[in-house]
């Protein structure tokens, strides 16, 4: 008897103990969420309050002296959709180039029988720690006359080794070699298999590594800043940084109240072009987030 009470009781505690636990871990992750969370709800209530307020530090949990000044002016400037044709441009085609190049490198490089793999893979993560440099790349562009040009912005860097090894890791642990030889056997070419049965059954990284490539598409800058000198070329990024550069300096060349307009719409702005150049490229992440994390803890773990 006094054993199944000691029994009962270490049950009971363990209960207790469990659910301390799971208390702790709630608020653990209720406190993670805020600190992700509030740096972007901040930026929203900040691109809508009066700057002095907000650079008072006044602006805690809604705007203070509420105002879209900031985005009418931001949006004044006709180039601003120019820069959206051309950044969805560039992420859609460059996402669908680099999801060929990258997940077919990586079918391939996961493929036992493919002659001299080691070394081949030995020479794509060769170049994740060295680079040519600035100045071959850019003498190697512009030999291949992509200067200027669409092109630059969309082949030259659609290979990424990171993703290509996450890729490959994902086709090693979850596409059964059983299958390959089933195919075979039903007179199934590498090609056909490939198309018709490793990409339906690989939806996950898929979606992953286009999640990925498109929001380094989006977010890209620095290329267009090197290797293109035509404005009608330049994504959004570029012309946002261009405009925020332009009302800084007019406000302090300025002096007197146009100095002083000048500065208030160029304080206004540093938030509302974040807004405007994030929102879209948020509003991709629902559609893919039911694959986004089986992708990535799949394509990151190696049994």
């Amino acid at each position: 008897m006094e054993a199944v009470t000691n029994t009962a009781a270490g049950k009971i505690n363990n209960r207790a103990s469990d659910r301390v636990l799971e208390v702790v871990m709630y608020i653990a992750a209720v406190l993670l969420l805020l600190i992700l969370v509030y740096p972007l709800y901040f930026i929203v209530i900040a691109s809508f309050s009066d700057p002095s307020a907000v650079g008072n530090g006044q602006v805690w949990l809604f705007p203070k002296g509420f105002t879209i000044d900031g985005y009418k002016e931001l949006l004044k400037h006709e180039n601003i959709w120019i820069g959206y044709r051309n950044t969805i441009l560039y992420t859609v085609v460059g996402t669908l180039i680099g999801l060929v190049v990258n997940v077919s490198a990586a079918y391939a490089l996961s493929r036992k029988d493919l002659v001299g793999r080691r070394f081949i893979s030995l020479f794509f993560i060769f170049t994740m720690f060295f680079s040519g440099g600035l100045i071959p790349i850019f003498l190697t562009i512009r030999d291949f006359h992509m200067y200027n040009t669409f092109l630059v912005m969309v082949l030259p860097f659609s290979v990424v080794v990171y993703d290509i090894i996450v890729a490959r890791t994902f086709f090693q642990t979850s596409i059964p070699s059983d299958l390959w030889e089933a195919a075979q056997i039903d007179g199934c070419g590498n090609l056909r298999y490939y198309a018709l049965v490793v990409l339906p059954l690989s939806k996950a990284i898929i979606a992953v590594l286009g999640l990925w490539i498109a929001v380094g598409y989006w977010n890209s800058y620095f290329n267009a800043l090197i290797y293109l000198k035509n404005p009608n070329l330049y994504p959004l990024q570029l012309i946002l940084r261009n405009i925020l550069i332009t009302n800084q300096m007019q406000s302090s060349l300025g002096s007197g109240e146009a100095a002083n307009i000048a500065l208030r719409l160029a304080n206004m702005m540093r938030y509302s072009v974040i807004i405007v150049s994030t929102i879209p490229i948020m509003c991709v992440y629902p559609f893919l987030q039911k694959y986004f994390n089986q992708g990535v803890m799949i394509g990151a773990v190696k049994e």
